[in-house]
Parts: C-alpha cells; structure tokens; sequence
C-alpha cells in the first residue's frame, strides 16, 4: 500500500537542495512525500523561504527566530517578522522556528526568552500554530505556552524528553514532533515515548539537512525519509500502519490548516 506523507519540517532553503529544488522535490515525492513545511530560522532568510514557498507547490513556509542563532535577532528582526505576518501570504502556514535552547555555549537565556515571548504573541495575534525547538528547556517551554495559552498551539519538534514532559506538551494541546531519533535502537527513551504516547499526538519530520536517520551518519538528511521514519514508528506501535498513517495526516491538517 502507498502512503501519502507531509514532512512538518524540512530546512529546504539549505544545501543540499538549494538550486536543486525541482530534482529534489521530485525524489520526496517518488517517496510519497506530499507536502514540505520550510521554517525559517533567521530575518535574513525570510523572503527566501517565501519564495520558495511561492515557486514550488509541495512547499510551504514557516517564519520565525530560531533561538540558537540569538545573537542574529533584533528588534529589526521581529519588525520584519511582523511586517511579513501581517502581509498574510498564502503558504505561510506556521511560525517557526522558534523556542528555547541552552545547550550551547553563552545561550543568553534571558534573550531568547524575551524573543520567545514576542513571538507567541505574534502567533496569538496572527492565528497561526508554532513550530518550537526545545534543547534541555522543555519544563521551561511549558510554561512560557501555558502562559501564553494559543489557541492554534503547534508542535514540539525534535523532541527527546521524557514521557512525563511530552504528557504535559499534549495536555496543553501541543503535537510531538517524530523524527529520525527513533531510527537509532540507543534511542531506547524517545522510542519509549512514541511508542506510549496518544496517536493523536503525533506529527511526522525529518529536520533535513539535519538529523540523518541510523545508517545515513554523515550525510545530509532529507525529505523523502519521512518515509522511513513513517516505517520505525509503525515498528514501534500496536495500530495497523493504515491507521497511523490516516492519523498522522490528519493530525497535520488539524495543527496546520492552511496546507
């Protein structure tokens, strides 16, 4: 049986798909690959991710501040987001990627916080869902979405906490992000998570370029894997594929209406 599969993040507007677009969107789809949300991660990148988005059909788009490049953002920078929102493009679909991380070095936490903050108010004023990446702050990422309280909510992408945490991201009306972690048998926690947690929850991505899947270390990830995540999750779960991959459809549709 073939399925049908959207990839809810997708960095396409990196090597190694720039100026390989049409070839590349060609080998996602021979995947069943249907539809490619692009977030943005920078100001900068903004009206490429756009254009991208405008030129190629599977693709959609994404904007936002990605907290690990902080020092790149500025007020200007959450102008331009702002002015890009209110212009209400037609495949923009979410806000992201944005969120909270304190695994590098000198994270200036007080300043992604302070970024994180703006921008839930932008999605909350814009009525769109988030796209929100966590790296040791997922307690902290909860409170910061309670406060806010969104009506479109979003997803936790590249999730890799504890069951307890993802719990407390779905009870607050949040999907949970599977990637290529899963792929990994080391992985025994995530896998453990996505195993337990409500189908309902779910949403599938791949991260590409990033996050290669176990047995592609060292290459650059792509869209067209989704399907082989799609594949370790089955392997994970007790309902028949048919059944995950209707709802990990639905589940897309639900958080990103305007796909």
């Amino acid at each position: 049986m073939t399925y049908r599969f959207i990839d809810t993040h997708c960095h396409f507007d990196f090597p190694p798909f720039t100026d390989n677009e049409a070839a590349s969107l060609m080998q996602a789809a021979l995947a069943g690959v249907d539809k490619i949300i692009v977030p943005a991660v920078e100001a900068e990148r903004f009206a490429q991710v756009m254009a991208l988005a405008a030129s190629h059909a599977p693709l959609y788009a994404a904007l936002g501040l990605h907290p690990i490049v902080v020092e790149r953002h500025d007020e200007q920078s959450l102008e331009q987001l702002e002015m890009h929102l209110a212009a209400k493009p037609e495949k923009l679909v979410a806000m992201g990627e944005i969120g909270l991380d304190l695994y590098r070095e000198n994270p200036q936490f007080e300043r992604q916080q302070f970024l994180l903050d703006a921008q839930l108010q932008l999605a909350k004023r814009y009525d769109l869902p988030v796209i929100l990446h966590s790296r040791r702050t997922h307690d902290k990422l909860a409170l910061h979405l309670k406060r806010h309280n969104l009506p479109r909510t979003g997803v936790i992408h590249g999730f890799a906490g504890s069951l307890q945490q993802a719990e407390r991201f779905v009870q607050l009306g949040y999907k949970i992000g599977v990637g290529g972690t899963i792929s990994y048998p080391r992985a025994s926690k995530t896998r453990d998570v996505m195993a337990r947690l409500p189908l309902e929850a779910l949403v599938l991505e791949t991260d590409a370029p990033d996050m290669p899947l176990n047995g592609f270390q060292g290459q650059p990830n792509r869209p067209e894997r989704v399907a082989d995540v799609f594949t370790h999750l089955c392997a994970l779960r007790d309902e028949p594929p048919e059944q995950i991959a209707q709802a990990l459809h639905d589940n897309t549709y639900a958080l990103f209406s305007n796909l």
